[in-house]
């Protein structure tokens, strides 16, 4: 068990590694775009057009924050470094998804609610009603690819292959 500080600051390093590789993203992505405009003689982009540093400053201070809040809340459930650097690197996208559910039960993964927040009917614990559909999740206003088949793609939903991948 690490003590709150120690949860904080290792909270507080994920943010910080995850703001890094989103870093190091938008420069590798300056880099290709530079190696393109290169080959074909064109002007070289500058690095204003892939960082922002004020609002990439901002970003990653709310990061560190979270993971350190994270870090913070967390320090009495995890046993490690490892998982306090873990639970502070998530924390973004975890609030993120939270903030995407429109209520409790969405949160809980257990169903959607109905407007005077009872369970719909056809779920377990409620009134007899028709089944309900079983299928791969699928985050709201994401849809799955399909191949040549029709067939939903394999893989995670809304990610395709990437250029120069089989299928692109």
């Amino acid at each position: 068990m690490l003590t709150w500080t120690e949860g904080m600051l290792c909270g507080a390093g994920g943010g910080l590694i995850v703001e890094a590789v989103v870093t190091f993203g938008r420069l590798h992505l300056w880099q290709q775009a530079r190696h393109a405009a290169r080959a074909t003689h064109r002007p070289l982009p500058p690095v204003g057009a892939f960082v922002d540093p004020l609002a990439d400053a901002l970003a990653a201070l709310f990061r560190v924050v979270l993971g350190g809040a994270a870090g913070w809340l967390l320090h009495g459930e995890v046993s490690g470094v490892f998982a306090a650097v873990a639970a502070g690197a998530s924390a973004p996208a975890v609030l993120a998804q939270m903030g995407r559910a429109a209520n409790a039960a969405e949160v809980l993964g257990t169903g959607r609610a109905t407007a005077h927040g009872g369970l719909p009917e056809g779920r377990p614990g409620s009134a007899a009603g028709p089944p309900v559909a079983s299928g791969p999740a699928v985050a709201p206003g994401v849809t799955r690819e399909a191949d040549e088949t029709g067939e939903p793609a394999p893989g995670p939903a809304g990610l395709g292959p990437a250029p120069g991948e089989a299928g692109a």
